[in-house]
C-alpha cells in the first residue's frame, strides 16, 4: 500500500518559511567623519544603567531600532566611541569585548562615510550611554 502525501500543503509551508517578516529591518552602517578639523567620531561613552537583576547586558543592534537584529552584547562600564546619531539611538564603534584596539576614529576624516575600520560597530539606545569625553 502506498502512502499519498499531499504536496500542496508542504509546498505552501516551505514557501512561507522563506518569507522575511514585514517588521524585519536590514543593517544600517554607522557613519564617521565629515569634518576635516575634528576627529572622525566626536565623543567617548561608557555603557551604564543596565539592570543587574535583569539580563545585565546592552544589545548592540544592526540599526537604530529594537526591531534590528542583535549584533553584540556589551557590559556595564564598556567604553565605546559615539560616531553617529539617529533620534535616541547612537551609532558606536568599539573593540571586540575583552580586547583593546585602536579603532582608527580619533583623527579627522573630511568625508562622511560608513565605518570600515578594525573594530566593531552598531547601534545602542542613548539612555544606556554616558558621554565621558567630547
Amino acid at each position: 500500500m502506498k502512502l499519498a502525501i499531499p504536496l500542496l500543503p508542504i509546498m505552501a509551508f516551505l514557501a512561507g518559511a522563506c518569507v522575511v517578516p514585514a517588521n524585519a529591518q536590514g543593517p544600517e552602517t554607522v557613519e564617521v567623519g565629515g569634518d576635516p578639523e575634528l576627529d572622525a567620531c566626536a565623543s567617548l561613552g561608557r555603557i551604564a544603567r543596565l539592570d543587574p537583576k535583569g539580563d545585565n547586558f546592552l544589545s548592540v543592534r544592526e540599526g537604530p531600532s529594537s526591531k534590528h537584529r542583535e549584533r553584540d552584547r556589551l557590559s556595564t562600564g564598556a567604553l565605546v566611541t559615539i560616531c553617529d546619531e539617529r533620534g535616541p539611538w547612537r551609532g558606536i564603534v568599539y573593540p571586540a569585548p575583552g580586547t583593546e584596539a585602536d579603532c582608527g576614529v580619533s583623527s579627522p576624516q573630511a568625508t562622511r562615510s560608513p565605518y570600515r575600520g578594525p573594530c566593531r560597530s552598531g547601534w545602542v539606545h542613548s539612555r544606556f550611554v554616558d558621554v565621558v569625553a567630547g
